[in-house]
């Protein structure tokens, strides 16, 4: 599965974690109050991670996922990319601080800077909704890309299937493009474009949000 995607030489527009860079010291201590610790646990886990394995967190943020998941299974290669110096600046103290290694690269979800088939798990945890709709069908292309075959992608998000016009998210960005997919439970169906198969929602869940979902999705060749 060849790739004419390469990494962009000029820093591109991309939304920081928090939503504002001036927000970036609070995004850990509000992702612990909401609970977000047990949601990537839980992400984590059902990748069935092993040692010996290659992972990518995209868009890892601060850290914390790329962090557990190195922690969880001391044997793997960990990468955690994302757009962001500042946001990777505190992941690699934080790493630091864990005891954990791993490497920390700047690069953009669709235009991974690595070669065909070189990792067996990949994961996004509270970023596809960031993403434009022709950026996050470029970066599960990439996904299924750089995933070695029997591979498969984690992703965790707002949405899944089922009525949100109760939850935060739901009532207040409903018309929003960029939550589009994932409120109308759309997200295995581009997985299944973009080249990953046995694409699916594993689990959702309420928050004060509203629903979070997990999905995988295998390249199966």
């Amino acid at each position: 599965m060849a790739s004419t995607n390469t990494p962009d030489p000029e820093r591109r527009h991309f939304l920081p974690a928090a939503g504002h860079a001036w927000l970036l010291p609070f995004y850990d201590p509000m992702h612990r109050l909401l609970g977000g610790a047990a949601a990537l646990e839980a992400l984590a886990e059902q990748a069935a991670l092993a040692p010996g394995q290659r992972a990518l967190d995209i868009g890892c943020g601060t850290g914390t996922l790329a962090i557990r998941v190195s922690a969880l299974e001391p044997d793997l290669d960990v990468v955690g990319l994302d757009p962001d110096p500042q946001a990777l600046a505190r992941a690699r103290a934080k790493a630091q601080r864990a005891g954990v290694r791993v490497n920390w690269q700047e690069g953009y979800a669709d235009a991974l800077p690595f070669p065909d088939a070189s990792f067996d798990r990949a994961f996004s945890s509270f970023m596809f909704h960031h993403l434009d709709a022709d950026v996050k069908r470029g970066m599960l292309r990439e996904v299924a890309r750089v995933l070695r075959p029997g591979g498969s992608l984690h992703l965790l998000d707002f949405g899944g299937s089922g009525d949100h016009s109760h939850g935060l998210i739901g009532r207040l960005f409903h018309r929003s493009e960029h939550l589009r997919d994932n409120l109308e439970g759309r997200i295995p169906i581009l997985m299944q474009e973009a080249g990953l198969q046995d694409a699916q929602q594993l689990d959702q869940r309420r928050t004060v949000f509203g629903a979070i979902a997990w999905h995988r999705g295998t390249r199966t060749s």
